[in-house]
């Protein structure tokens, strides 16, 4: 259960990531909600996912899955470029992400 609110927790961090950047500096009042409600929603679930978990894993692998959504989002949403490196940045954070979980207790 621990790793499902952990990957829960990670797409919370991309909703506050991506509300951030259309907050447009906080200045916009319903994306500066959004980022608000998703960072507690995302620290809260962190937070009991690190009750079990291993503190380097949890961690690594929350900001994991923030970095590789914000990054497809970007991509995606925003029309960020998505060069080769950046693609196989985007991998190698993958292959750290499936290590971590396959090296930390069940």
């Amino acid at each position: 259960m621990a790793w499902f609110a952990l990957f829960i927790a990670g797409l919370f961090e991309v909703a506050w990531a991506t509300a951030m950047k259309q907050s447009d500096g906080f200045t916009r009042f319903w994306p500066t909600v959004v980022t608000a409600v998703a960072a507690v929603a995302s620290f809260v679930l962190l937070a009991w996912a690190m009750r079990s978990l291993p503190l380097g894993t949890a961690y690594a692998v929350w900001t994991g899955i923030g970095t590789l959504g914000a990054f497809v989002l970007g991509i995606a949403l925003l029309g960020e470029p998505a060069g080769g490196m950046r693609i196989v940045a985007a991998l190698m954070i993958v292959g750290g992400i499936a290590l971590m979980k396959l090296s930390s207790p069940a």
